[in-house]
């Protein structure tokens, strides 16, 4: 469903990600981790045609993510790190707003936005202005953004940040039911107890370089150790070069 072809991205001299080649499959949650500044955001920009990479290409369901950029956004529900809303539209109209503009029919965007905005629980909150939302709810309301389409791929930059644990957990649950419904979910996170509870496989990214790639039983081999062990391992700081 996902498919990088030695994607890079270069400032100058500075490699922010070097030649990623990497396959996610259709219906897989992958977790795509790494420090802080490792290129994870850099990497899902370049999903998302923000960024223009400096060679290479990525592709979701066949479709170029620079080239074909339009076409792709119609297949992807994206959350970034710091979702941003018009600050003086209500929770239910940022919503019935992008259904629209993802093509829905105004009372198809308006059942839509209805669903979502319970399923999130924001319900006591839709008729509130944005700029009122603490983070979590801002972080709930770009979620339900995300999925108001209901695309087939969702590309996911810390999607649980902000939450309280009990809202995190609900939102993993969440995602671990739309996977099990056949979505595919790439999802960059830093908290690894997540990860290793919702994914697949995971990518670990470190200093621009993809270090490792697999489920967690091929990244620990005979070690019994946990994700974080893995992590801490392979970002130490001889691992790379």
């Amino acid at each position: 469903m996902i498919e990088f072809e030695a994607l890079a991205k270069r400032y100058g001299a500075y490699e922010a990600v070097q030649p990623l080649t990497l396959t996610v499959r259709r219906g897989e949650v992958f977790g795509f981790l790494g420090p802080n500044g490792a290129g994870k955001t850099t990497t899902i920009r370049m999903m998302m045609g923000i960024l223009v990479p400096s060679s290479g290409r990525v592709q979701v369901d066949g479709l170029d993510c620079h080239r074909d950029a339009a076409q792709v956004k119609r297949h992807v529900g994206y959350l970034p790190d710091n979702p941003i809303f018009y600050d003086y539209l209500r929770g239910r109209e940022i919503l019935r707003f992008v259904g629209e503009m993802h093509g829905l029919t105004r009372p198809a965007a308006a059942q839509r936005a209805a669903t979502l905005l319970d399923e999130f629980g924001l319900d006591e909150v839709a008729e509130e202005f944005a700029v009122n939302y603490s983070m979590g709810m801002k972080k709930k309301l770009g979620l339900a953004c995300a999925l108001v389409h209901d695309p087939a791929v969702l590309i996911l930059d810390e999607p649980i940040n902000g939450l309280d644990p009990r809202a995190a957990r609900d939102v993993q649950d969440l995602l671990i039911g739309r996977a099990a419904a056949g979505k595919t979910i790439f999802v960059s996170t830093h908290l690894l107890d997540m990860a290793q509870r919702m994914c697949d496989r995971v990518g670990i990214i470190h200093r621009g370089m993809l270090a490792a790639t697999g489920s967690l039983d091929e990244l620990r081999g005979d070690a019994d150790v946990s994700l974080e062990g893995v992590f801490l391992r392979i970002t130490a700081p001889a691992a790379v070069p």
